[in-house]
């Protein structure tokens, strides 16, 4: 067992760090692709995630902002990678009707039957037979 007290603090949790990654979880937030984009071919990670699991896509994916999905995906960002409870950007693009955003997730390999729920079953939760039939699923 090791005794943590006496270690210098890691990357992780260098105050510095924390405040560029929450300035950079709230540019996928907020659909800043430019500057997001920028920051990521600079090396933050692509599939950077905040302590609940949220990915820098899931982020930009839930709030609505296409632009920044596609710039995430050109990136690498897996466009499967669910957070903590298993959810999904496509699912959660679903969960809040962001039609535009479902389509470029689905080009960049999005499987809407993935995770919990599903992009598909939520859409089936909300009787939202648009975004199934987008999925090419059955109601």
């Amino acid at each position: 067992m090791t005794d943590d007290r006496n270690r210098e603090p890691g990357p992780a949790h260098d105050p510095e760090v924390l405040q560029l990654a929450a300035k950079v979880f709230d540019l996928a937030r907020h659909g800043d692709t430019d500057t997001l984009a920028a920051y990521v071919d600079a090396g933050v990670p692509a599939n950077l995630t905040d302590d609940r699991g949220d990915s820098l896509l899931m982020l930009a994916a839930y709030h609505g902002h296409a632009a920044a999905v596609s710039a995430l995906l050109r990136r690498g960002a897996d466009p499967n990678r669910g957070d903590e409870s298993g959810r999904t950007p496509i699912a959660g693009a679903t969960f809040r009707g962001e039609e535009e955003v479902l389509r470029v997730l689905l080009a960049g390999g999005a499987d809407p039957r993935a995770g919990s729920p599903s992009a598909v079953e939520t859409a089936r939760m909300f009787g939202r037979r648009d975004l199934l039939a987008l999925f090419g699923a059955a109601e």
